[in-house]
């Protein structure tokens, strides 16, 4: 019996911590923004829109600096040059290089990208923001004047300000600050509606929390994945809406390069130089796909209904 007893006790050994913890399978804690980054790592055409995005902007940045000649410089001997070593998108009808004019370009729209990003952060988000917290009467009108500023043709309006304050950049991007943000300002109004009621609001306002601290510190804060989305997938319509404007005429004025205005340049003489409008309309469309790619990835990264 007591050999028994002993071969019993030999077998159930108590389990140290060490061997008890060698098959537990724990999953690292992460937060909502590591988690949604890890997401976006595996998207592989949002990581393409993002690689293609920072290589738009460190080239257009550092690329005329690498050059000896500007967007204005002008050689009549070499004009009209089909692609070569010297010139890799040729030259226009001045002799001017097309390369560096379509990086000059590529300042231009980045520029309009980023007015609109900032003017959707600090116009459209706090104007939806107050609006959907505020409620009511407040809510009611802020909308309706959102309304009516969603329903001016952006062209009409464009034509306008170039009326008022000369054509130029400088009429595209009031343009893109004063009606921009609408948009912006419906979602970030829907978002604040659906977590105003939320527990941690009320807890917030229990404990005398201003508005401006609720709204800044909770509402906000919680909204940010819509809002990023947002954003992301509006850059392209303003990178657009310059093209569009420089095509017609509206946009900024020679020999300043812009994306829009070297494809309406291009246009007098497609049939016989072709390579003029290509440069141009490539680098749009690849600029536009990037962005648009992101924001794919981005609104199933942020979704928190894709998380796992």
């Amino acid at each position: 019996m007591a050999e028994v007893n002993k071969t019993m006790a030999d077998m159930w050994q108590p389990v140290s911590i060490e061997e008890r913890n060698s098959e537990k399978i724990v999953r690292p804690s992460m937060t909502y923004w590591q988690d949604a980054w890890r997401r976006l790592k595996k998207d592989k055409l949002a990581m393409l829109g993002l690689i293609t995005i920072i290589a738009i902007f460190v080239i257009a940045i550092a690329g005329p600096w690498l050059s000896d000649i500007t967007y204005s410089d002008q050689n009549l001997l070499r004009a009209n040059e089909s692609p070569s070593a010297d010139h890799w998108f040729g030259t226009d009808n001045f002799g001017r290089d097309m390369y560096i004019r379509v990086l000059y370009g590529a300042r231009i729209s980045l520029l309009v990208a980023v007015v609109a990003t900032v003017v959707n952060f600090f116009i459209g988000v706090l104007y939806g923001g107050i609006s959907g917290y505020a409620g009511g009467r407040v809510d009611n009108i802020m909308m309706r004047l959102v309304d009516i500023i969603f329903t001016i043709p952006v062209t009409l309006y464009a034509i306008i300000l170039m009326v008022v304050i000369g054509s130029g950049l400088k009429s595209i991007i009031v343009t893109l600050g004063t009606i921009y943000w609408v948009t912006m300002a419906r979602v970030v109004r829907g978002q604040v509606l659906s977590l105003k009621e939320q527990e941690y609001v009320l807890a917030a306002r229990t404990l005398g929390a201003s508005t401006w601290r609720i709204l800044v510190r909770h509402l906000i804060p919680n909204a940010m994945g819509p809002i990023i989305v947002t954003a992301t997938m509006m850059i392209p319509g303003a990178i657009f809406t310059e093209s569009f404007l420089s095509f017609i005429g509206l946009g900024v004025s020679a020999p300043m390069a812009s994306w829009g205005s070297l494809a309406s340049d291009a246009l007098g003489g497609l049939r016989s130089y072709p390579y003029q409008l290509f440069a141009p309309a490539i680098a749009i469309c690849i600029t536009m796909l990037a962005f648009n790619f992101l924001g794919d990835g981005l609104r199933d990264a942020l979704d928190p209904r894709m998380r796992k």
